[in-house]
């Protein structure tokens, strides 16, 4: 079964197939455990190199289909990949310590995406809600916005208020049973992509 979830344009979530193929890089030979002030980091900092420059050599890419890309491997390898990009078939998945400025310095129009992916290696990872609302509301990103990597039950109410469309389910987990989550509050008190603060919505005698 799909652990897709898909926002419809009536703004209904339903569990649909996944008509995208991630491509992911090979694993490094070996990864040295980081750390900063003595302590072991567990995110990738912002501005950290995603991948080697090996692992996207390595990095298999379908030949036909739609496929979506880690915004490093679009940077060294976009020559090949300008024809997917003009067919519809090429979206971008950006990791959270990547920026949003990155991204828009590669695409002078976002909208030339179909999609978007923000990748969060952790559920504890905030960066994933900051980059979906300044990917909606500063850099005007109109398209799919998916959110995919560590994505859980709880954080899905709070994923579609930064702006994110749909969600890849951690595969270990219920989709069904995130798909419910969504409606686990009616009305957010503070506002934020498409909402209005409950004040500005409630009208006072």
């Amino acid at each position: 079964m799909s652990q897709l979830i898909q926002l419809g344009s009536n703004g209904q979530a339903s569990i649909v197939a996944d008509t995208w193929t991630r491509v992911v890089p090979p694993a490094p030979a070996e990864e040295s455990v980081r750390k900063q002030a003595g302590k072991v980091v567990l995110f990738k900092l912002t501005g950290e190199q995603t991948y080697s420059p090996e692992q996207i050599a390595n990095t298999q890419i379908p030949a036909t289909g739609k496929i979506l890309v880690p915004l490093a491997v679009w940077q060294a390898r976009k020559a090949e990949l300008q024809v997917r990009l003009a067919a519809g078939e090429l979206g971008i998945v950006l990791a959270t310590n990547e920026t949003a400025e990155t991204l828009q310095a590669e695409f002078a129009d976002l909208n030339t995406l179909p999609i978007i992916a923000i990748y969060v290696e952790r559920f504890a990872d905030g960066r994933i809600f900051t980059l979906g609302n300044w990917l909606r509301t500063r850099y005007g990103f109109k398209n799919e916005l998916r959110a995919i990597g560590d994505v859980l039950r709880d954080q899905l109410f709070f994923h579609k208020r930064a702006g994110f469309t749909s969600f890849l389910i951690r595969a270990d987990r219920s989709a069904e049973d995130a798909l419910a989550s969504l409606n686990d509050f009616s009305q957010p008190y503070q506002g934020a992509v498409g909402d209005v603060p409950v004040w500005r919505r409630i009208q006072r005698a």
